[in-house]
């Protein structure tokens, strides 16, 4: 193939390999190009190389991969199944979620599209988050928090959820990424030291935060530099708690600073976005939205909306 043409086809394949590994709807994706490519000479060996990508990230074997999504049709429980995600580093990212959009009375069992955007954007800008602690609210499945601290260096990154099911599926996850877990804050805060510039990978720990009940002391012992949040907006009542956690993070301060804050959010319903930005004026807290990034490196759909707000505390 010509020059072009071979860059046209690493971009689709490319593009397959990411939705396929990480078992998101294809239903949009441009099959009658993919196969022109495959038909020609040098497409057998790329399809070949996706596939040798997949038996290498330790999921489930193909044929088991496809009777689990089968099974999923007919099942009366909601299953589980293992998504990889890839990285720029060639580094992938595999979770444990639910085939479910909503499982345990919770939706925080899989990964939503703003959390991809969320990763997306901050693996574009790495400095915001290298040799800082991380506060993750409603942190789900973990694949932002995941993607941070494999490719943004933090010094400390800590996910949170309130669903117990979430919680422990979210522990296996970062487990399952050869991360380690401190078994509470107060071990994640006894070496304020340690830094990511010569250590392998951030400490980590994962704690429970409802934001109804949660104490301004209790986000204080967190240490947090940077506060982020992610498809965390989808009902009214969430909105609300959402906004009362951040005035309580408001009077965190670490050394005479409050934390950044960013919130990504896929744009369903309008009138919950602009819920959310009047109650943050009610409650003194100033926004912008954030730039678009360029970089686009997980399947989600590109006809969504989605944005970014910066908040300042």
């Amino acid at each position: 193939m010509a020059p072009k043409e071979n860059a046209e086809a690493a971009v689709l394949l490319q593009s397959f390999e990411r939705r396929f590994l990480a078992a998101r709807a294809l239903s949009s994706f441009p099959w009658q190009s993919l196969e022109e490519k495959l038909r020609d000479s040098s497409g057998p060996e790329l399809l070949l190389d996706i596939l040798q990508k997949h038996e290498a990230i330790h999921t489930e074997p193909l044929d088991e991969l496809y009777e689990a999504l089968a099974e999923v049709l007919t099942a009366e429980e909601p299953t589980q199944c293992h998504r990889s995600y890839l990285l720029p580093s060639g580094v992938s990212i595999t979770l444990c979620e639910s085939t479910a959009i909503i499982s345990h009375g919770t939706t925080g069992l899989v990964t939503w599209n703003a959390a991809l955007y969320l990763a997306e954007w901050a693996m574009e800008n790495p400095a915001g988050f290298a040799h800082r602690t991380v506060l993750e609210l409603g942190s789900g499945a973990g694949l932002t928090g995941l993607a941070i601290c494999k490719m943004c260096r933090p010094r400390a990154y800590v996910f949170s959820d309130c669903h117990s099911h979430v919680l422990e599926q979210l522990q296996g996850n970062v487990l399952l990424n050869g991360l380690s877990l401190e078994p509470n804050v107060a071990a994640l805060a006894q070496h304020p030291e340690h830094d990511t510039a010569d250590a392998e990978s951030p400490r980590v720990t994962v704690a429970r935060v409802d934001w109804d009940v949660v104490t301004v002391p209790q986000l204080a012992a967190f240490q947090p530099d940077i506060v982020i949040a992610a498809d965390v907006l989808y009902c009214p009542e969430t909105v609300l708690s959402l906004v009362g956690v951040l005035q309580k993070l408001s009077a965190c301060q670490k050394d005479q600073r409050v934390p950044d804050a960013y919130v990504a959010f896929t744009i369903r319903n309008p009138e919950t976005c602009q819920l959310f930005t009047t109650e943050l004026g009610r409650a003194g807290i100033l926004w912008e939205e954030v730039p678009r990034h360029d970089q686009k490196l997980f399947p989600y759909e590109e006809h969504l909306e989605m944005a970014i707000l910066k908040l300042m505390l």
